[in-house]
């Protein structure tokens, strides 16, 4: 690939990662369209704004008319009730891939999570083969993501790197972020490795920075190119003297998903 790309739609402008991720995706395409169902503002010099609801289908399509390579950010990305994530995380995600296949999309850049493998437990360490075991709606819906794109990469060649991402925040604040912690400067490389890898046909990656103990193992994920920079480290002696440590015993504990694995039930309506 080039050194830019022509034009790339960047969805779930308006959430927090959607946030800080947008004016660092200049540096990677001459002509970003943002796009979100929230307010985004005014639009930088390179950017191109639509508002889009992911469960409305001819707006997707349009939305995905003469781009080159997507990076999927929108959705909901808690867990809850499944109306809303039925729409915005399975229905916009099909949404999402039937657009691009029709409007000849090559690469998307699904933003999956470790809570397609929630209920594996802490004591594991999990390569890309591991089974899914979500631990919740949303991880469910992260599970059909994946499953999907994996559909529109072997029937139709649309390629995807599904990045489960960890935990990204401007820092790690409690114990499980020791391993699941995500730095923004490394999920930028990531996402930069992935757009411009000549070729990532269906790769999963658990995007994490270089924690210790490390939960995931990326092996399968070299032909990426990327390799984590920072680390959760400089923050474990704060977070060891002011955080205090859970009962051993429970399920947040013991279960990779952390407090995911006890959210829920949640009322049908």
């Amino acid at each position: 690939m080039s050194n830019k790309i022509n034009r790339l739609l960047l969805t779930g402008a308006a959430g927090g990662l959607g946030k800080v991720l947008r004016p660092r995706m200049s540096a990677m395409a001459n002509s970003v369209r943002v796009s979100d169902v929230a307010e985004l503002g005014a639009a930088a010099a390179c950017e191109e704004l639509v508002r889009c609801d992911l469960g409305d289908y001819d707006g997707m399509l349009a939305l995905l008319d003469g781009v080159d390579s997507v990076v999927h950010l929108g959705g909901m990305s808690t867990d809850g009730p499944f109306e809303p994530i039925l729409n915005a995380n399975i229905r916009g995600v099909y949404n999402l891939y039937e657009g691009a296949r029709i409007q000849g999309v090559k690469r998307i850049l699904f933003a999956s999570s470790n809570h397609v493998v929630g209920f594996h437990k802490q004591s594991d360490r999990l390569d890309a083969t591991a089974a899914m075991r979500p631990d919740g709606n949303y991880g469910v819906s992260k599970a059909f993501g994946e499953s999907l794109s994996s559909f529109y990469f072997d029937r139709f060649g649309i390629e995807t790197v599904c990045m489960r991402i960890g935990s990204s925040f401007p820092k790690p604040i409690d114990h499980r972020m020791l391993s699941t912690w995500l730095s923004y400067d490394d999920l930028t490389e990531l996402i930069r490795c992935a757009l411009f890898a000549p070729s990532v046909g269906h790769t999963i990656v658990y995007a994490a920075s270089d924690n210790q103990p490390a939960w995931w193992d990326n092996r399968y994920a070299g032909r990426l190119g990327w390799t984590p920079k920072d680390t959760s480290e400089p923050f474990r002696a704060e977070i060891e003297a002011t955080v205090p440590r859970l009962d051993p015993t429970d399920p947040a504990v013991l279960y990779q998903g952390g407090q995911f694995v006890k959210l829920g039930p949640f009322p049908a309506n």
